[in-house]
C-alpha cells in the first residue's frame, strides 16, 4: 500500500467519523428520558414522620437528590444543594433530599440533617424503596449521589450519577426555568 492510498483510507475514515459521530449524539440525545411517574406517585416521610405525596411538588422545578449518611461524596454535596436552594427558593425551585436508609434511622438521619445544616427539605426513602426509584429514573448501578432534576412539566431534563459541582449543579438548575 503506498502512502496516497493510505493517506485516501485515512481521509475517508476522519470523514465518516465526522459524520456518523454527530448522528449518533443526536439519536442518543433524542432517547426518551425515564418517566418521572414512579416519583410522583410515591408519599415519603419527613423527620417528623409527617407525610409528604411527591405529587403536591409537580408543577414546581425540582432538584431530586439520593443521599445517605455513610456516603463521603453525598455529604460533600449537601452545602451546595443548600446553596442552590437559597438561590433559587424565591424563582420556585425545590431541592428535595431523598435518604436511600430506613425509617428507624429517623433520629440518626434528623441529627445528620441539622449537624450539617440542611436548608432543604429532605425525607427517609428507605433502602428497597429509594433503590427501586432510582433504577425507574435511570440510575442501573444503585450508586450514589444521584440526582435527578426536573422541570415545571414534570420532564426528567437530566439525571447524574456521582457528586456533581457546584458549577454542573448551577447549569443544570438553570436549564429548569
Amino acid at each position: 500500500m503506498t502512502c496516497r492510498s493510505l493517506l485516501r483510507r485515512l481521509r475517508r475514515l476522519v470523514l465518516t467519523a465526522l459524520v456518523v459521530l454527530p448522528l449518533a449524539a443526536a439519536n442518543a440525545a433524542e432517547a426518551p428520558s425515564p418517566s418521572t411517574a414512579p416519583l410522583f406517585a410515591l408519599t415519603l416521610a419527613d423527620a417528623d414522620n409527617r407525610p409528604l405525596p411527591l405529587e403536591s411538588l409537580r408543577g414546581k422545578p425540582l432538584l431530586v437528590n439520593f443521599w445517605a449518611r455513610w456516603c463521603a461524596p453525598c455529604r460533600k454535596e449537601i452545602p451546595e444543594l443548600a446553596e442552590l436552594q437559597k438561590r433559587y427558593g424565591s424563582r420556585g425551585l425545590v431541592v428535595v433530599g431523598i435518604a436511600v436508609e430506613d425509617a428507624d434511622r429517623r433520629e440518626a438521619l434528623a441529627d445528620f440533617a441539622r449537624a450539617h445544616d440542611m436548608n432543604y427539605r429532605w425525607l427517609i426513602g428507605g433502602s428497597e424503596r429509594s433503590i427501586e426509584l432510582m433504577r425507574a429514573l435511570g440510575n442501573t448501578r444503585s450508586g450514589l449521589p444521584f440526582t435527578v432534576f426536573i422541570d415545571r412539566d414534570g420532564r426528567l431534563r437530566q439525571a447524574r450519577l456521582g457528586a456533581m459541582s457546584r458549577a454542573e449543579m448551577e447549569d443544570a438548575v438553570r436549564r429548569l426555568f
